[in-house]
């Protein structure tokens, strides 16, 4: 049922009926108690499903560095490349909208994370973490919108261009966030279209 669930938020299809979900489930509209109190109990589920496909894949990959703010980088350059990748999956966080950024897992408690590391190591200015899980993630929302709206956009290059803006706005030099966003990049990991 997460796998429907996933598939209805990503198309932004939130008031189907508990009926048509275990229709694209396939299994029979009683199954659906067993599991779930409410549709809303299964949609915030398949969020927090999606965010966790997103935390693994992040999570393995960043555990490769330790400059914080190249932590931040390669994990803010990585998902905007998800966006080709995993299309339904980054649809469903969009379809969020910004209260993703308010959630407990996923994007945001790792951005708090890395941003409050480099400000620690003098690599960031200090501000506000919540201003800047804000400010941080409503550009990685924009970037996610604009590369879904525009498919045949090179979503390599508009990711480092937005990261780059983003490790200036946090206080990096042009050299410095010039070459964060010119490094190569890890393998993105094989992930599941469950």
């Amino acid at each position: 049922m997460l796998g429907a669930a996933r598939k209805f938020l990503s198309e932004g299809r939130s008031a189907v009926s508990i009926q048509e979900i275990t229709d694209a489930a396939d299994v029979g509209f009683g199954s659906f108690y067993n599991h779930f109190e409410s549709k809303e109990q299964l949609f915030d589920e398949a969020v927090r499903s999606a965010l966790q496909v997103y935390a693994e894949m992040r999570d393995g990959i960043v555990q490769l560095y330790d400059d914080p703010a190249e932590v931040f980088a390669v994990s803010f350059r990585m998902t905007g490349r998800l966006q080709r990748r995993m299309p339904e999956l980054v649809r469903v966080i969009l379809h969020s909208g910004m209260s993703i950024l308010l959630r407990e897992e996923g994007l945001a408690p790792r951005a708090r994370r890395d941003i409050l590391a480099a400000q620690e190591a003098g690599r960031f200015e200090p501000m506000d973490a919540d201003m800047a899980i804000m400010a941080a993630g409503g550009a990685l929302l924009g970037l996610l919108q604009l590369l879904d709206a525009q498919p045949d956009a090179d979503a390599d290059a508009r990711t480092d261009e937005m990261t780059f803006h983003v490790l200036r706005m946090f206080g990096m030099n042009k050299h410095a966030a010039q070459k964060l966003v010119s490094n190569p990049l890890p393998d993105l990991p094989q992930l599941p279209e469950s």
